[in-house]
């Protein structure tokens, strides 16, 4: 079992229960998923941007990423219905807690300045959103291969109801959330 896992089993599971007064185990805030999106704008000039981003993401979860199209177009932005615009990586499972506990560990404290994550990522139904600026914050890209900075959106999806729980759990599974 992955130590993140375990963590929550053992320690932030039975926490949250007293501390929401949940009868049953069952109703414990968990994580459900994790969404890595990488919307690549540039792309309907630069269709190479598409390969590199689902390369990247490849990289960084060890899963194969999905490439999102346009459902529309748009002739403001030179964008066609049904093209490549991004990439994007579901995570499950025991993936999902590997990638969490290497994000928090070593790709966090790997950005500039960092101070914590925001806390009005919460979407009102208990999801949590970040954007990271450059993808070299991550140990799995070799920094001189990269071409482009590419950002990308992760997305925690818990089965929390309220911001407040999800909150209480992304915290105690060591989310580093600034204190303002």
């Amino acid at each position: 079992m992955n130590q993140l896992k375990k963590k929550y089993v053992e320690v932030t599971a039975p926490v949250l229960q007293e501390k929401f007064g949940l009868k049953n185990i069952m109703q414990v805030p968990r994580l459900e998923k994790i969404v890595l999106n990488m919307g690549v704008g540039e792309a309907t000039q630069n269709p190479k941007l598409i390969e590199e981003a689902t390369k990247t993401l490849g990289a960084i979860t060890g899963q194969k990423a999905v490439i999102t199209r346009a459902r529309k177009a748009i002739s403001n932005f030179k964008l066609r219905e049904n093209q490549a615009i991004g990439a994007k990586v579901t995570l499950h499972g025991v993936r999902m807690f590997e990638f969490l506990e290497r994000f928090i560990n070593i790709s966090l404290p790997r950005v500039r300045d960092f101070r914590g994550v925001s806390r009005k990522g919460f979407d009102g139904r208990g999801n949590y959103t970040l954007g990271v600026k450059e993808q070299i914050i991550f140990l799995e890209i070799d920094f001189d291969k990269v071409e482009t900075m590419l950002g990308m959106n992760i997305t925690f999806v818990t089965s929390a109801p309220t911001d407040e729980q999800a909150y209480a759990l992304l915290e105690g599974l060591g989310m580093p959330f600034r204190k303002n």
